[in-house]
This record gives structure tokens, sequence and C-alpha cells, in this order.
């Protein structure tokens, strides 16, 4: 997948904390571990994931990482391709997809992005590199750090916040992450995944697209809602 080289980075880079350099050595031990013991779990949703929605059995879609830099994010896919008789989210949603957002199974593969250093095993979730100039400048700050497989916003409520609950949420991870807060988010996480809390909004299959804040107004286009 072509990656455009066009981004908005964000106001300033974060300062630096001691955290910060332990925190890329537990991401690559974590992420390292988690994929040898999820091997198995992986080949058995790729199978069900080839059987019942064909190849690609990977979704990839261009994201917005640390400063805004574009990345390609990997999941297992959870939709059938667009079509004249399925053109919504819901339409195109498997039960089969349904069951593995749920259980957060199709995330799985984005612990290649950590090892990778694209992403962090906890920090903003990463979203669409169209959103970057829809943020207000505070809400930019969410790109200070590296973008997370789970994060602060998704033990809060996940898809039934609002756009700009989760935001602001995503930027108070970046002025108050630390290992205690990390651990809390992952350990919050596995009871979140386990409840099946929050995994669309009100009115949608996924999450409506975010089009701006009353700061940054943008014009409404096609849905792109990221999966």
């Amino acid at each position: 997948m072509p990656v455009p080289h066009a981004v908005i980075a964000p106001p300033r880079p974060a300062p630096t904390r001691p955290y910060d350099r332990v925190k890329r050595l537990l991401d690559v031990v974590g992420a390292a571990v988690l994929l040898v013991l999820t091997a198995p779990v992986m080949a058995v949703v790729a199978l069900l994931v080839a059987t019942s929605l064909g190849r690609p059995v990977l979704f990839r879609q261009c994201r917005a990482g640390r400063y805004g830099a574009p990345f390609v994010l990997v999941k297992f896919r959870t939709m059938l391709p667009p079509a004249p008789d399925r053109a919504g989210d819901g339409d195109r949603l498997t039960p089969l997809g349904r069951w593995l957002r749920a259980s957060s199974l199709d995330e799985l593969p984005t612990l290649w992005n950590v090892l990778r250093g694209e992403m962090s095993l906890v920090g903003p979730r990463p979203l669409l590199t169209e959103y970057l100039e829809r943020y207000s400048p505070t809400q930019a700050r969410r790109h200070e750090v590296r973008p997370g497989v789970t994060g602060l916003a998704q033990v809060r409520g996940r898809n039934s916040l609002s756009w700009e609950d989760k935001l602001d949420l995503d930027v108070r991870y970046v002025d108050t992450r630390s290992l205690r807060a990390d651990l809390s988010i992952l350990a919050a996480t596995v009871r979140t995944v386990l409840r099946r809390e929050g995994i669309s909004a009100q009115g949608s299959a996924t999450a409506h697209e975010f089009l701006g804040t009353a700061h940054r107004p943008a014009p409404a286009q096609r849905d792109r809602t990221p999966v």
C-alpha cells in the first residue's frame, strides 16, 4: 500500500521522559512474547478469515503515527469488500467480523507494528491520516507519542465515547504517561475485552467518522471510518 508523504506534524514534540526509553524496550519484549504465545490463535483466525471472507486475510490501511508520520496498520479483515448491495459498514461486517472485533482478536497482527517501532502497546489509537488537518492544536498533541494497540480512551469507553472525549483522553495520556499508567491500562484492557464494552458507537456498526471540532471544522466526506 502506498504511503502518502504529506503529513501535518503536531505543534511541538513531547518532552522526553526517562520512562520513554524503558517503554520502547518493554514494547519490543512484550510484542515479541505475545506474538509467540498467540501464534496458534492467529493461525486459526487467519484460516477462519480466509474461509469466510476470502483473501486477502489481512487488512492494511494508512494511519498517522508519531508526529503524524504515516505508516501501514495491519489487522485481520472483518469486512466484505464494498458492493452496490453493501455500501455501509453494517452491511459489510460479517458475523465472524463482529466476533473478531468484540474479542479484539482482529488486533493481534498490529503487534508487528509494535515490533517495527511504528506503534506501542499503550498509547492513543492510530487514526486515519485524513484526520490530521481536522484536529485542534490541543488534539494534535495526541501524536507526540507512538500510537498504541490499546489506550486510555479504549478502557474509558472506547467507541461509546464522543470524539472530543476520546481525543481529550488521548492528550491526557500524553501528559501523564508512566509505567504505572501503562500497566493499569493493560490490565483494564483485559477487563474491557472480556466484558465486550464500547465495541461500536451508537447508531454505527463501528465508529463515526471524525469531521473535526468547532475549532477546526471539516467538510463531510465519504465514510472512511477506521476499522
